[in-house]
């Protein structure tokens, strides 16, 4: 395994310098770093590679995550929506190729937050994803990346709130290149058992994100960690497991993620990186 993080963990908008936690994450010992999509459209190609060089010179590799917006819906009913989806995924992948990133993350099959104030219509927008995301899947196989379906908490998302309906929607696609991806965080909220969750996407699991119940960094809760590393270990499971904790308020990461109170009162970043470095050690102790 290859054990990351997501830098919004230290953030509170969803664009940063992310070269300046390549360099952090690789002195604190992580294998990778999680960036969010968001701000890459506007990157020349020349920013892209840079970063792509900062990564490899600092011996760790990158991930992608995003949550799309209203506009990106691959689900959407409206076939206008729909296409400038298509297109917003099409340039993102061959982004992402240039970065030399392999695994896409996220609700990218929907879009996220969801607003629901509005009309809810499950099985047309699931027929509409699956058909889309194909099509998605396709680009994403040329570009060489893994096109990971994030599965959701029910107040996060409505398609995919289980792994079995992430396991049911991946086959349905029928691509080697869309895959289930797992958050113990949403787990905790939605499966009965986060062990048979796990087991149940044998082969189909491409990303994995680790947390607390509460969002806290991993081995500060009551998440059943001995369980969960003896699943990945059950199914063969090797891939990346991405730590995204979120322990400071305010911000559009704070507001989205709808983090309320300071879970870590006046905590300083020397003291972040601190636990984010016990924490990935917990990691490496519980998976090994």
């Amino acid at each position: 395994m290859k054990f990351g993080i997501y830098y919004a963990y230290w953030e509170d908008q969803w664009r940063a310098d992310y070269l300046k936690y390549v360099d952090k994450v690789a002195k604190l010992g992580f294998d990778c770093l999680e960036i969010a999509c968001t701000p890459l459209v506007e990157y020349s190609r020349q920013q892209l590679m840079d970063l792509r060089a900062a990564a490899s010179d600092s011996g760790i590799f990158l991930t992608a995550g995003h949550g799309p917006a209203a506009s990106q819906n691959l689900a959407s009913p409206d076939p206008a929506v729909q296409q400038n989806a298509k297109a917003f995924f099409t340039d993102l992948l061959k982004r992402l190729e240039i970065l030399d990133i392999h695994t896409i993350g996220g609700g990218i099959y929907s879009y996220w937050p969801v607003d629901y104030s509005k009309p809810i219509d499950k099985p047309g927008d699931w027929a509409r994803s699956v058909a889309n995301v194909r099509e998605m899947g396709k680009v994403a196989a040329d570009c060489g990346v893994d096109y990971c379906l994030e599965v959701l908490n029910r107040f996060e998302g409505y398609l995919l709130n289980t792994a079995a309906e992430g396991v049911q929607f991946v086959r349905e696609v029928d691509l080697p290149s869309v895959k289930v991806m797992l958050d113990t965080f949403h787990m905790n909220i939605e499966e009965d058992s986060i062990g048979d969750a796990i087991r149940s996407t044998k082969g189909l699991l491409g990303h994995f994100h680790t947390g607390e119940c509460n969002r806290r960094v991993p081995g500060r809760g009551r998440t059943p960690w001995s369980e969960i590393a003896s699943a990945l270990k059950e199914i063969g499971y090797d891939g990346n497991v991405v730590m995204e904790p979120f322990v400071r308020m305010g911000g559009q990461v704070g507001a989205d993620i709808k983090i309320w109170r300071e879970l870590e009162p006046g905590i300083t970043e020397e003291k972040m990186d601190a636990d984010a470095k016990e924490a990935l050690e917990f990691e490496r102790k519980v998976f090994a």
